[in-house]
């Protein structure tokens, strides 16, 4: 497939050893991040709306209705996919302004929505019976009862599990539901049972769940002191770190705390990215259908970076998967865009279970 002057590299096809073909699902928090993506190899890109309807809701990211009709003729143009994120949950006196977000994504051509609320759920199977829904990470289901109730009722095609499960666990989902399962594989590690933190919010007064972002960057200062460098939101003190050591973004759950004898302490999570390319090979075998790529808050670079090595690696673990091991330079390619610069098997692997 040829875009512009150069190859794009071509999207995963059925695979000669058994395994089912597994989605790349990338970032686009701008059209440049969308053009990066699927140049670079995604089989999917997901984006949201320039409001609160999405849990990016990032000053100078997301979409107008122009950018999403180029993008979405970019996407199709070269077999590529266009998810929508509407995956925050309506405030009770705006109800309106998701019910239109519906109406305006049925209407543009995307090849599925991501919601998390049941109501609008409801709302985008009786009004667009024909538009495809995927359960967001935000809807919290970790465990294969409620997503086989989100299907009988609401008829969703995919979920998106919470970063908070074992591998064991994904794989209890897997053999109890026929929904298509979608995983995290890179990216900023949301620790919390999404949907449900209310962290943020506590902190700045808005959160994620409702006004589409967490740690909102209008919070966010950074300041030198002879103590060293403190990150500090909506005036609360986060982290103090020292001379050349890496710093993540300030959210409150990677914070370090004095928690009783335990000094400068991360008393929740360390502030550093999820990584799973040596996974990869137990996703596949499974039957997970997709990994997604966090990251729409993030450059048009980190995209094309990030997508470059997730591609050559799920097309090695396809075509190979005996011999497949995450290769060294696809490690430290993704280290240098990682938060903090370090990197986790996260909830994946728990050597105490």
């Amino acid at each position: 497939m040829m875009h512009a002057a150069t190859q794009s590299p071509t999207a995963p096809t059925p695979s000669d050893g058994g395994l089912r073909p597994l989605e790349l699902v990338c970032p686009a928090g701008s059209l440049p991040a969308l053009k990066a993506a699927v140049d670079q190899g995604a089989d999917c890109v997901y984006l949201g709306f320039r409001d609160a309807t999405n849990a990016r809701n990032f000053a100078g990211l997301n979409f107008d209705d122009a950018a999403i009709n180029t993008g979405i003729s970019y996407a199709h143009a070269r077999g590529r996919k266009v998810l929508l994120a509407l995956n925050t949950f309506p405030q009770a006196s705006q109800v309106a302004v998701w019910l239109r977000a519906i109406d305006r994504a049925a209407h543009s051509g995307v090849d599925a929505v991501i919601l998390a609320d049941p109501g609008l759920m409801a709302y985008a199977r009786a009004t667009h019976p024909q538009l495809r829904l995927h359960l967001s990470v935000q809807g919290s289901a970790t465990n294969y009862e409620a997503i086989n109730f989100y299907q009988a009722h609401f008829g969703i095609s995919r979920a998106v599990l919470p970063r908070v499960l074992s591998l064991s666990q994904v794989e209890q989902v897997l053999e109890h539901t026929a929904v298509e399962i979608e995983v995290f594989g890179f990216g900023s590690l949301c620790v919390m049972v999404e949907g449900r933190c209310a962290l943020s919010s506590y902190v700045t007064g808005e959160a994620p769940n409702t006004h589409g972002v967490c740690s909102p960057p209008k919070a966010v200062r950074w300041q030198e002191t002879p103590q060293g460098r403190e990150t500090r939101l909506n005036g609360v003190l986060i982290d103090r770190y020292a001379q050349g050591e890496n710093a993540g973004y300030p959210t409150l759950c990677k914070g370090r705390f004095d928690v009783q004898d335990e000094h400068n302490y991360y008393a929740i999570e360390e502030p550093t990215s999820l990584n799973t390319l040596e996974l990869l090979p137990q996703l596949m075998k499974m039957g997970v259908s997709a990994i997604k790529i966090e990251g729409r808050q993030r450059s048009p670079a980190y995209v094309a970076q990030v997508t470059q090595v997730w591609r050559q690696a799920i097309d090695s673990c396809r075509d190979n998967p005996h011999r497949y091991s995450a290769k060294p330079q696809w490690m430290g390619a993704l280290d240098k865009v990682a938060e903090g610069q370090q990197h986790t098997l996260g909830a994946y692997h728990r050597p105490w279970k």
